[in-house]
Protein backbone atom coordinates (compact mmCIF):
# COMPACT_ATOMS: atom_id res chain seq x y z
CA UNK A 1 0.00 0.00 0.00
CA UNK A 2 1.67 3.38 -0.58
CA UNK A 3 3.06 5.28 2.01
CA UNK A 4 1.33 8.65 1.10
CA UNK A 5 -2.67 7.50 0.73
CA UNK A 6 -1.98 5.78 3.99
CA UNK A 7 -1.03 9.36 5.28
CA UNK A 8 -3.55 10.83 3.60
CA UNK A 9 -6.00 8.59 5.64
CA UNK A 10 -4.45 8.99 8.51
CA UNK A 11 -4.55 13.01 8.51
CA UNK A 12 -8.05 12.74 7.27
CA UNK A 13 -9.23 10.43 10.25
CA UNK A 14 -7.16 12.50 12.69
CA UNK A 15 -8.57 15.82 12.15
CA UNK A 16 -12.30 14.70 11.67
CA UNK A 17 -11.85 12.54 15.01
CA UNK A 18 -10.44 15.87 16.34
CA UNK A 19 -13.43 17.89 14.86
CA UNK A 20 -16.16 15.23 16.25
CA UNK A 21 -14.97 16.05 19.85
CA UNK A 22 -14.83 19.69 19.81
CA UNK A 23 -17.04 21.97 18.34
CA UNK A 24 -14.69 25.15 18.42
CA UNK A 25 -12.01 23.39 16.20
CA UNK A 26 -14.38 22.24 13.70
CA UNK A 27 -15.82 25.56 13.77
CA UNK A 28 -12.66 27.04 13.19
CA UNK A 29 -11.77 25.33 9.90
CA UNK A 30 -15.11 24.00 8.46
CA UNK A 31 -15.74 25.64 5.23
CA UNK A 32 -18.09 28.85 5.81
CA UNK A 33 -18.35 31.37 2.98
CA UNK A 34 -18.45 34.98 5.64
CA UNK A 35 -14.89 33.39 7.24
CA UNK A 36 -13.39 32.80 4.10
CA UNK A 37 -14.07 36.00 2.41
CA UNK A 38 -13.28 37.95 5.66
CA UNK A 39 -9.65 36.42 4.23
CA UNK A 40 -9.71 32.68 6.54
CA UNK A 41 -8.85 31.17 2.92
CA UNK A 42 -7.51 28.89 5.06
CA UNK A 43 -10.72 26.99 5.47
CA UNK A 44 -10.94 26.42 1.78
CA UNK A 45 -8.14 23.11 2.69
CA UNK A 46 -9.01 22.32 6.00
CA UNK A 47 -12.90 21.38 5.73
CA UNK A 48 -11.41 19.05 3.40
CA UNK A 49 -10.21 16.98 6.33
CA UNK A 50 -13.06 17.20 8.27
CA UNK A 51 -16.42 15.15 8.17
CA UNK A 52 -19.67 15.56 9.54
CA UNK A 53 -19.65 12.18 11.39
CA UNK A 54 -18.20 8.48 11.23
CA UNK A 55 -20.34 7.27 8.17
CA UNK A 56 -19.37 10.31 6.30
CA UNK A 57 -15.74 9.85 7.23
CA UNK A 58 -15.87 6.27 6.64
CA UNK A 59 -17.62 6.45 3.32
CA UNK A 60 -15.09 8.83 1.60
CA UNK A 61 -12.31 7.05 2.89
CA UNK A 62 -13.21 3.63 1.72
CA UNK A 63 -14.00 5.29 -1.78
CA UNK A 64 -10.25 6.79 -1.75
CA UNK A 65 -8.66 3.49 -0.57
CA UNK A 66 -10.15 1.51 -3.43
CA UNK A 67 -9.73 3.95 -6.36
CA UNK A 68 -6.33 5.89 -5.40
CA UNK A 69 -4.21 2.74 -6.24
CA UNK A 70 -5.48 2.56 -9.46
CA UNK A 71 -4.21 6.39 -10.26
CA UNK A 72 -1.20 5.54 -8.11
CA UNK A 73 -0.39 2.44 -10.32
CA UNK A 74 -1.05 4.22 -13.73
CA UNK A 75 0.13 7.70 -13.33
CA UNK A 76 2.43 7.68 -10.02
CA UNK A 77 2.36 9.55 -6.52
CA UNK A 78 3.54 12.64 -7.61
CA UNK A 79 0.03 12.45 -10.26
CA UNK A 80 -2.43 11.25 -7.45
CA UNK A 81 -1.43 13.75 -5.05
CA UNK A 82 -1.53 16.42 -7.43
CA UNK A 83 -4.94 15.04 -8.34
CA UNK A 84 -6.20 14.51 -4.69
CA UNK A 85 -5.47 18.13 -3.70
CA UNK A 86 -6.21 19.87 -7.28
CA UNK A 87 -9.59 18.16 -6.75
CA UNK A 88 -9.81 19.14 -3.35
CA UNK A 89 -9.07 23.09 -4.27
CA UNK A 90 -11.47 22.71 -7.48
CA UNK A 91 -14.15 21.85 -4.72
CA UNK A 92 -13.59 24.43 -2.77
CA UNK A 93 -13.86 27.24 -5.61
CA UNK A 94 -16.89 25.72 -7.42
CA UNK A 95 -18.24 26.21 -3.49
CA UNK A 96 -17.34 29.27 -3.43
CA UNK A 97 -18.62 30.09 -6.79
CA UNK A 98 -22.14 28.54 -6.26
CA UNK A 99 -22.44 30.21 -2.91
CA UNK A 100 -20.56 33.45 -2.15
CA UNK A 101 -23.85 35.66 -1.67
CA UNK A 102 -24.70 33.14 1.13
CA UNK A 103 -22.95 34.10 4.02
CA UNK A 104 -23.91 31.66 6.37
CA UNK A 105 -23.19 28.15 3.76
CA UNK A 106 -21.10 26.13 6.16
CA UNK A 107 -19.41 22.70 4.51
CA UNK A 108 -17.24 19.34 5.21
CA UNK A 109 -15.80 16.66 3.95
CA UNK A 110 -13.20 15.13 1.85
CA UNK A 111 -15.47 14.62 -0.95
CA UNK A 112 -14.06 16.79 -3.73
CA UNK A 113 -10.87 15.50 -3.29
CA UNK A 114 -12.24 12.22 -3.68
CA UNK A 115 -14.51 12.72 -6.23
CA UNK A 116 -11.44 13.98 -8.34
CA UNK A 117 -9.74 10.51 -7.59
CA UNK A 118 -12.69 8.44 -8.16
CA UNK A 119 -12.75 10.25 -11.72
CA UNK A 120 -9.41 9.90 -12.80
CA UNK A 121 -9.40 6.21 -11.71
CA UNK A 122 -12.54 5.57 -13.83
CA UNK A 123 -10.73 7.17 -16.86
CA UNK A 124 -7.72 5.44 -16.62
CA UNK A 125 -9.44 2.09 -15.84
CA UNK A 126 -12.78 2.37 -17.20
CA UNK A 127 -13.79 -2.17 -17.47
CA UNK A 128 -13.35 -2.29 -13.54
CA UNK A 129 -15.85 -3.40 -11.25
CA UNK A 130 -17.11 -2.67 -7.92
CA UNK A 131 -18.44 -4.72 -5.45
CA UNK A 132 -21.00 -2.61 -4.48
CA UNK A 133 -21.67 -3.72 -0.32
CA UNK A 134 -19.32 -6.29 -1.37
CA UNK A 135 -21.78 -8.21 -3.13
CA UNK A 136 -23.50 -6.69 -5.81
CA UNK A 137 -21.24 -6.07 -8.91
CA UNK A 138 -21.56 -2.42 -11.38
CA UNK A 139 -19.74 -0.89 -13.40
CA UNK A 140 -17.14 1.37 -11.82
CA UNK A 141 -18.79 4.38 -14.18
CA UNK A 142 -21.87 3.65 -13.40
CA UNK A 143 -21.34 4.14 -9.58
CA UNK A 144 -19.05 7.25 -10.46
CA UNK A 145 -21.75 9.10 -12.28
CA UNK A 146 -24.96 7.90 -9.70
CA UNK A 147 -21.84 8.89 -6.99
CA UNK A 148 -22.56 12.97 -8.89
CA UNK A 149 -26.53 12.36 -9.85
CA UNK A 150 -26.78 11.72 -5.50
CA UNK A 151 -24.56 14.95 -5.22
CA UNK A 152 -27.33 16.60 -7.37
CA UNK A 153 -30.03 15.41 -5.08
CA UNK A 154 -27.96 16.50 -1.61
CA UNK A 155 -27.75 20.18 -3.49
CA UNK A 156 -31.09 20.39 -3.95
CA UNK A 157 -32.45 18.95 -0.44
CA UNK A 158 -29.69 21.42 1.40
CA UNK A 159 -30.72 19.11 4.36
CA UNK A 160 -27.09 18.00 5.88
CA UNK A 161 -23.80 19.86 6.11
CA UNK A 162 -21.98 17.94 3.25
CA UNK A 163 -20.17 19.72 0.94
CA UNK A 164 -21.88 18.22 -2.21
CA UNK A 165 -21.39 21.10 -4.54
CA UNK A 166 -17.40 19.51 -3.85
CA UNK A 167 -18.12 16.88 -5.12
CA UNK A 168 -18.95 18.34 -8.58
CA UNK A 169 -16.12 20.48 -8.13
CA UNK A 170 -13.75 17.41 -7.69
CA UNK A 171 -15.03 15.68 -10.34
CA UNK A 172 -13.93 18.30 -12.71
CA UNK A 173 -10.53 19.06 -10.93
CA UNK A 174 -9.79 14.70 -11.64
CA UNK A 175 -11.49 14.73 -15.14
CA UNK A 176 -9.39 17.90 -16.47
CA UNK A 177 -5.92 17.21 -14.28
CA UNK A 178 -6.36 13.70 -15.88
CA UNK A 179 -6.80 14.21 -19.29
CA UNK A 180 -3.93 17.12 -19.47
CA UNK A 181 -1.21 14.41 -18.00
CA UNK A 182 -2.82 12.00 -20.80
CA UNK A 183 -4.58 13.47 -23.41
CA UNK A 184 -4.01 9.89 -25.01
CA UNK A 185 -7.61 8.58 -22.84
CA UNK A 186 -9.23 11.06 -25.39
CA UNK A 187 -8.45 8.62 -28.02
CA UNK A 188 -8.29 5.78 -26.22
CA UNK A 189 -11.27 5.76 -23.80
CA UNK A 190 -13.50 8.55 -25.82
CA UNK A 191 -17.02 6.67 -24.58
CA UNK A 192 -15.69 6.88 -21.03
CA UNK A 193 -14.51 10.87 -21.04
CA UNK A 194 -18.25 11.38 -22.58
CA UNK A 195 -20.04 9.73 -20.10
CA UNK A 196 -18.22 11.06 -17.10
CA UNK A 197 -18.89 14.72 -18.63
CA UNK A 198 -22.44 14.27 -18.63
CA UNK A 199 -23.50 14.40 -14.67
CA UNK A 200 -21.00 17.61 -14.98
CA UNK A 201 -23.12 18.99 -17.86
CA UNK A 202 -26.24 18.57 -15.98
CA UNK A 203 -24.99 19.94 -13.07
CA UNK A 204 -24.48 23.43 -15.03
CA UNK A 205 -27.09 23.65 -16.99
CA UNK A 206 -29.62 22.85 -13.48
CA UNK A 207 -27.42 26.01 -12.44
CA UNK A 208 -28.07 28.07 -15.05
CA UNK A 209 -32.18 27.41 -15.36
CA UNK A 210 -32.50 27.98 -11.45
CA UNK A 211 -33.00 24.21 -10.72
CA UNK A 212 -30.40 23.86 -7.88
Amino acid sequence: MNTLLIAIIIVNVLISYKGFNDLSFFRKYEFHVGSIRAGEQIRMLSSGFLHVDITHLIFNMMTLFFFAPVVINLMGSFSFVLIYFGSLIFGSLLTMAFHKEDYGYRAVGASGAVTGVLYSAILLQPDMMLGIFFIIPMPAYLFGILYLLYSIYGMRAKNDNIGHTAHFGGAVGGYLITLIKQPSLLVDHTLMVVLLAIPIVILFVMQKTGKL
